[in-house]
């Protein structure tokens, strides 16, 4: 009798976990998706096992390219030696660091100029941040940016060589940009540096965000021929005004970004789509 029974009720079994898992998808489909914790997104952004290569859109035009790429750094274990032999490729047995890095390059047309830009950012196994760096290289004047968390401060640089202008800032300069503003020669330019300054020199789970309130949710994405795949969603505002939402994947890989002043940016791999 239990033989006898066993089929239908595996087939029954097989038919209602179906139906549930379609009920999922299905409401999935119609809502702006589920929320989940930001710093779950952040963790895969993190630990991404591919570099993301994305198109620079300005008003939908394409004016350069750029790429991000995540790296995370191993501490040794004491003990006996790892057999690379036997040890699962890209396990990460104690981990030690993240390392961030974004850089490509921009054309823009009036006047026409073109851009190249490298960013580096150094992260503690507690994602705090310990160091980050942009250089921006122009034709006439590069201008490079450098932030130490340990030394609580932000070094400007413009010029080449002999000729290179340097200030070095504390935090707490940098949260009173007025003090600034003679080095610079502006009359307000530097007020989104407060907040900033705020995001660098707080708590650790607040580093990697630079303090901003970031929202996530899992939804799906629209791909070319009604295909669709889910992703998440992160979103914030920057002085309570500028909207980014970030688009990454299951695994870590950024698929679109959409920055203040119509600037976008989307993966080539689905560019097309």
């Amino acid at each position: 009798m239990t033989r006898r029974l066993f089929l239908p009720l595996t087939a029954l079994f097989w038919v209602v976990m179906n139906v549930l898992l379609w009920r999922s998808e299905m409401s999935g489909r119609g809502n702006a998706g589920s929320a989940v914790p930001p710093t779950l997104v952040w963790e895969r952004i993190l630990t991404a096992p591919d570099d993301s290569s994305l198109q620079v859109l300005l008003d939908g035009h394409k004016i350069g390219y750029c790429r991000w790429a995540a790296t995370v750094g191993e501490a040794p274990v004491a003990g006996r030696p790892v057999d690379p032999a036997t040890e699962p490729e890209g396990r990460v047995r104690r981990l030690a660091s993240y390392t961030l890095e974004f850089d490509g390059n921009v054309v823009l047309a009036d006047p026409p100029q073109r851009f190249r830009f490298d960013t580096r950012a150094e992260f503690g196994a507690d994602r705090a941040w310990r160091k980050a760096s942009l250089k921006l290289f122009t034709r006439n004047q590069p201008i490079e940016v450098r932030a130490d968390a340990k030394a609580a401060s932000v070094t400007f640089s413009l010029g080449r060589e002999s000729a290179t202008w340097t200030r070095t800032y504390t935090f707490d300069e940098l949260g009173r940009p007025e003090t600034l503003l003679a080095d610079f020669g502006l009359a307000g330019g530097l007020a989104w540096l407060g907040p900033l300054a705020q995001g660098l020199s707080g708590a650790a789970p607040a580093n990697l965000s630079l303090a901003l309130p970031w929202e996530a949710h899992l939804e799906w994405l629209k791909l070319g021929g009604g295909a669709r795949t889910r992703v998440f969603r992160l979103e914030t505002r920057v002085l309570d005004k500028y909207r980014a939402v970030v688009i990454v994947s299951r695994v870590g890989e950024i698929l679109r970004v959409e920055l203040p002043g119509d600037v976008v940016l989307v993966n080539e791999a689905i560019a097309s789509l």
